[in-house]
């Protein structure tokens, strides 16, 4: 994209109706959940997922049981959804560069600052661009001071203090002080993400007479999974269940899949051979279940502060997870893969007076799709450089006819294709997976060398990305 499209937008932007304060127009509250899975009780990933808020909140509206990240790390899918534009055409496929690094990009609206722009006050809180904690201090993120009115902790800096255990990392694991989990003894109110609740609830029981855009980012279950006892207690580690799991799963594909778990932060195929090597494997299912019910904690908390305002009736909830997390699937520990655990993501809408309480939609959807759902809802035009389709028809009507899978990327020139039905793959070497989810939703079956399904592989592929622009982190700005 040039600066000359750039310049474009922001003009398009100037000329834009609802400057004015206008408060008849809908509050949103945007959650984000960081590295959540469909270990959600109504998705029912795992059967001991105990997410009751969560629930709730889908019996209020919508869930999408077939949504999926744009990318498979944190950094290019926030800059995807944020931006609404895919890896591919902005060159973001790694948690480097920021996109605010390049002037083509760095102009163009975010979500919350296209909401300021438009009337809106923003307000936000805890992970909401790309960010992190989990060593001697925190990684500040990826910014976009320009969206918000107010930011808890502060502007700079994106992630409350963290408390941790004393020695770290406490499951002694000789890997990663970011793959490590421990009961914490504090009160929730003390923890990161129960900071951000209490912050974003506050303003939420504020009255200002402006239409809010309110953004919580809540970092768990992103590990460390350092939480309260309380949240172990609700799963005790005598009655784990694992993962279902395929030994010789990873024999009918290529190569390219173990390049995926390189790295010196948490290597997915090393952690797995310590997990089980360790003994370790139902710990570390406990500790992400637990985390997982911490989360819902916090937007439970959130939700009753909406209600108490009085403006839930007039307030629009969207609450989203980045991207899954493998935990032993495929020998894996993270996310980094272009199969189902790191793509499926929760989903829910509520927009009152549009979503049917309890409703359903298995459509597939992407994340990108957040961008043009959310200004339609709001009554503003949606900028011409998107790529994503609105979900309203979907939110009337959650049968409605939709002809669009959703397109998910994990580095340069790698991408899946998701349908109702089926996930395609391919690499960029030209290798590829089929799976067939009716028969086989573990994916443990790779279709794409078998001829019947020649006709699915070719309509799925005609999705693709056309053009797959240059890794940003080796470009220089011009």
């Amino acid at each position: 994209m040039t600066r000359k499209i750039a310049g474009a937008l922001l003009l398009l932007l100037a000329t834009l109706p609802g400057h004015a304060q206008d408060a008849g127009r809908p509050d949103v509250l945007f959650i984000a959940i960081d590295d959540l899975n469909d270990w959600v009780g109504v998705l029912g990933g795992h059967p001991q997922a105990k997410t009751p808020n969560i629930d709730a909140l889908a019996a209020r509206g919508m869930v999408f049981t077939n949504a999926h990240a744009v990318a498979a790390i944190c950094n290019p899918s926030r800059t995807a959804l944020m931006l609404g534009l895919r890896p591919s055409t902005t060159g973001v496929y790694e948690n480097d560069p920021s996109w605010l690094d390049h002037d083509h990009l760095a102009d163009l609206p975010t979500i919350p600052r296209y909401f300021r722009d438009n009337g809106y006050r923003t307000l936000g809180a805890g992970k909401i661009f790309h960010a992190h904690t989990y060593s001697a201090g925190a990684f500040a993120g990826y910014q976009d001071a320009r969206a918000w009115e107010a930011y808890y902790p502060s502007f700079e800096r994106q992630l409350p203090d963290e408390v941790t255990p004393p020695d770290r990392p406490a499951n002694d694991n000789p890997i990663s002080i970011g793959f490590d989990w421990s009961h914490v003894v504090t009160d929730d109110r003390a923890m990161g993400d129960g900071q951000v609740a209490a912050w974003i609830s506050e303003r939420l029981l504020e009255s200002t007479g402006l239409p809010q855009f309110v953004a919580a980012g809540i970092y768990r279950p992103h590990p460390p999974w350092y939480v309260p006892q309380a949240y172990f207690d609700a799963h005790p580690l005598a009655d784990i269940v694992l993962p279902t799991v395929l030994e010789n799963d990873l024999d009918d594909v290529s190569e390219i899949t173990r390049e995926f778990e390189q790295g010196t932060f948490m290597p997915a195929l090393e952690i797995h051979e310590w997990v089980v090597a360790a003994d370790m494997w139902a710990e570390g299912v406990q500790a992400y279940l637990a985390s997982v019910t911490f989360a819902d904690a916090m937007v439970g908390r959130i939700l009753d502060a909406l209600d108490r305002s009085g403006r839930a009736d007039n307030t629009i909830i969207v609450l989203w997870s980045d991207h899954g997390w493998h935990l032993g699937e495929k020998q894996r520990w993270r996310k980094h893969t272009l199969w189902e655990e790191s793509t499926r993501v929760p989903l829910i809408f509520v927009v009152p007076g549009m979503t049917a309480p309890g409703s359903r939609s298995g459509r597939a959807v992407s994340l990108l799709d957040l961008f043009p759902t959310l200004a339609e809802l709001a009554g503003i035009e949606a900028p011409e450089h998107l790529e994503g389709t609105s979900l309203v028809p979907l939110l009337r009507d959650p049968d409605a006819e939709w002809n669009r899978p959703a397109i998910s990327t994990h580095q340069f020139g790698n991408h899946a294709v998701r349908s109702e039905r089926f996930r395609y793959i391919r690499y960029n070497d030209g290798s590829e997976e089929l799976y067939d989810h009716d028969a086989d939703s573990n994916e443990w079956h790779n279709l794409a060398e078998d001829p019947d399904y020649a006709d699915v592989k070719a309509e799925l592929a005609r999705w693709l990305p056309t053009g797959n622009t240059p890794d940003l982190r080796f470009v220089d700005e011009q």
